[in-house]
């Protein structure tokens, strides 16, 4: 059984040594993609404890960080998730897009192809570049053309850069979010996210 309960943001220095703790590491992250033009929505930590099972008496902190930009459309977001367990600090760092509904965008494994390609040219090689493409109907009898689609471009935490601290982390986040940006400047992108208004013309 998990009993989680949300903690209070609490501030700490971040450190030029590894990344040992939570609250370092968030820190960094935070400055690099507010220094780049995204403003923080929202920041939320949570610690869980487990007292059955395969993991009895461990214990998870984890941390969801959210960012906006004034100046872009609202349809894309950043988002950081960090995780700190016995065996370290683990996350992820995904540009957040909403697409036009299903109907509009076209095959979809089409779709997840493309732009499978697209992350693979513009994230660096050398480390995990996950690709997720969701769809999502409000009810079910709700046509499927209707439905919802979001596509999360992510970037896994390398383990360099927790070892590495401040410097890497930097290095690295500010390398991701440039990509990220070239990624919304895509002309593949652009088809996606206008499919509808074109689909309406």
């Amino acid at each position: 059984m998990w009993i989680t309960h949300v903690c209070p943001t609490t501030a700490a220095a971040p450190m030029n040594g590894p990344f040992l703790t939570l609250e370092p590491l968030i820190e960094v992250l935070r400055e690099a993609v507010q220094a780049s033009g995204w403003e923080l929505s929202g920041l939320q930590k949570t610690t869980s404890h487990q007292f059955e099972g395969r993991w009895d008496g461990e214990s998870t902190r984890s941390a969801y960080l959210f960012f906006h930009r004034a100046d872009s459309p609202d349809f894309a977001s950043v988002d950081i998730y960090l995780d700190e367990t016995s065996r370290g600090l683990s996350g992820n760092v995904a540009l957040v897009v909403d697409l036009a509904p299903l109907g509009a965008i076209g095959e979809a494994s089409e779709v997840l192809s493309a732009l499978a390609r697209l992350s693979a040219r513009e994230l660096e090689g050398g480390q995990r570049r996950p690709i997720t493409l969701r769809f999502r109907m409000d009810d079910a009898e709700e046509l499927a053309e209707s439905a919802d689609t979001e596509v999360r471009f992510k970037a896994r935490l390398p383990r360099s850069v927790v070892h590495g601290g401040r410097p890497a982390a930097l290095s690295w986040l500010n390398t991701v979010v440039a990509a990220f940006a070239e990624i919304l400047r895509s002309p593949e992108l652009a088809l996606l996210t206008e499919a509808d208004d074109l689909a309406d013309e």
